[in-house]
């Protein structure tokens, strides 16, 4: 493997774990307000939301999607896979998951290159070949490989917690506050804290797909495969009723092709369009023929 830095996503990382650092301090502040002042109990439930979150957000994560960590007896060969591809990467060999789901997906989650785990649905393994299939461990693979996993993690966690406040805030907001107004106070703190990392999110996900379909065609040296298995993805996800789709919405950012439909949808969606990606990756492999 011809492993190749990408500091341009490392760049944007950088600046998006600095401009999140200062979310954390606004939204400190946000919660100082909520509890009526009081540092300690804001600083226990920002240090214990943020302990759960490094230490568990990857359960969380599987476990959001109804996934469960299989054996090697279970699932030989996508075990097999995911060895041979770490080797190739470099890597740890990740926890192995599989979630039974119709929708073709697949995701990377963990704190770090040695915590780390690859789900995918049962749906993928079904409707694509093996080296589309391998394509796509890759893709989640280079995730890992970039360290971009918990950047997104530790971005998304505050996006939902500062969500949950301004969505549940004034119902469970003391007497005290909001005849104060201090609620209201927080809630808007809240507010700017969300749209802002929901910015952030949007920024660096588009920016670091390209960066794992890069990575995963210097893993497995065939970026036709992976362009293949975004066609059959995609093409899969237009015959899925909404309905269906709408459990898995939360992780978009972390799929490796959002589970979202229509122009609004594409506007805001955490990824690029499929076509551009699957550009890139044809353009990847001319090159490696013309070598």
């Amino acid at each position: 493997m011809q492993w190749k830095a990408d500091w341009g996503l490392r760049a944007r990382m950088g600046v998006t774990m600095f401009l999140l650092f200062a979310l954390y301090i606004v939204f400190f502040a946000g919660i100082w307000v909520y509890t009526g002042g009081s540092i300690l109990v804001a600083g226990l439930l920002i240090g214990g939301f943020s302990f759960v979150q490094y230490f568990y957000s990857d359960k969380l994560a599987l476990r959001s999607m109804g996934a469960k960590m299989v054996s090697e007896e279970e699932y030989p060969q996508l075990h097999a896979q995911i060895g041979r591809l770490s080797q190739q990467a470099d890597l740890p060999k990740p926890n192995v998951a599989v979630a039974d789901d119709k929708v073709p997906n697949a995701f990377a989650t963990g704190r770090n290159q040695r915590n780390a785990a690859v789900c995918v649905t049962t749906g993928l393994l079904q409707q694509l070949n093996d080296d589309e299939v391998e394509g796509v461990l890759a893709h989640e693979l280079a995730h890992i490989k970039n360290r971009d996993v918990m950047v997104m993690t530790i971005a998304s966690f505050l996006s939902t917690l500062a969500f949950m406040i301004v969505r549940w805030g004034a119902f469970f907001g003391g007497g005290r506050n909001r005849q104060g107004g201090g609620i209201i106070v927080a809630i808007l703190i809240s507010l700017v804290v969300w749209v802002f990392s929901y910015i952030l999110i949007r920024a660096l996900s588009r920016y670091r797909e390209y960066a794992a379909d890069r990575g995963a065609a210097s893993i497995t040296g065939k970026p036709a495969a992976l362009a293949s298995a975004l066609m059959t993805i995609s093409g899969e996800m237009e015959k899925i009723p909404s309905d269906d789709m709408r459990d898995e919405a939360e992780m978009n950012a972390f799929f490796i092709i959002p589970v979202s439909k229509g122009a609004i949808a594409k506007l805001f969606s955490t990824h690029p369009p499929t076509e551009k990606r699957i550009e890139q990756l044809n353009q990847l492999s001319a090159e490696m023929e013309g070598r």
